[in-house]
């Protein structure tokens, strides 16, 4: 496998990793509130938690991190590592592309958690990237849960999966529901790619 690869560009939080099932664990312990008082469907920020009245965002996920092992111990999203090997077996470059480096003073603990993670649940990749601007490492196609990643990849032209959670409601697809559709539109992508008929910077499919 080389360059000459389809590369398939892969967000994790909120995509491969169950993030928003294991931070609503990790924040009602730490703003000390019974769990079913944190609703399930949360924004992008995760404001419907309260969490302003403890610092913010910055604060939880930095406590997370370092003290809660949060890129080691969350699940997996359902079915999302062996969809992954199929994809790899066929021929599909697996790109990690994460912005988990966006706090300072604490890269090598996100690293580390990142890499025992992804050899734990034997999580297929070729390569693996920190970093915020994802179009710019490319890719022919993109899966991502944020929209605000979702809007700067297609911006870049980028052809991009919306994976579907309660913070990208308003964005249009395409998208999944769960890791059997993503496996299915990215074989699409990858037939279109040998014939020579996809359009890495075309116009995105809004049905």
């Amino acid at each position: 496998m080389d360059e000459s690869s389809f590369i398939f560009g892969v967000d994790l939080d909120g995509v491969v990793g169950d993030f928003y099932g294991t931070m609503r664990k990790i924040c009602a312990e730490w703003i000390n509130k019974p769990l079913d008082d944190l609703p399930e469907n949360v924004s992008f920020g995760l404001d419907e938690w309260g969490i302003k009245d403890y610092g913010g965002y910055d604060k939880l996920h930095r406590f997370a991190v370092t003290q809660r092992d949060l890129f080691r111990i969350m699940p997996p999203v359902k079915d999302a590592p062996a969809v992954l090997r199929k994809l790899s077996t066929r021929g599909i470059r697996i790109r990690i592309i994460t912005h988990r480096l966006f706090l300072k003073y604490f890269h090598n603990t996100s690293i580390t958690q990142t890499v025992d993670w992804l050899d734990h649940f034997d999580i297929p990749y070729w390569d693996l990237c920190f970093m915020k601007d994802k179009g710019a490492v490319g890719a022919h196609l993109y899966i991502d849960d944020s929209p605000l990643n979702i809007v700067q990849l297609r911006k870049q032209g980028c052809r991009t999966i919306v994976f579907s959670n309660s913070t990208n409601t308003k964005i249009d697809g395409p998208r999944a529901n769960n890791w059997q559709e993503v496996e299915s539109i990215v074989m699409d992508a990858l037939e279109e790619w040998k014939t020579g008929t996809l359009n890495l910077f075309g116009a995105v499919d809004h049905h």
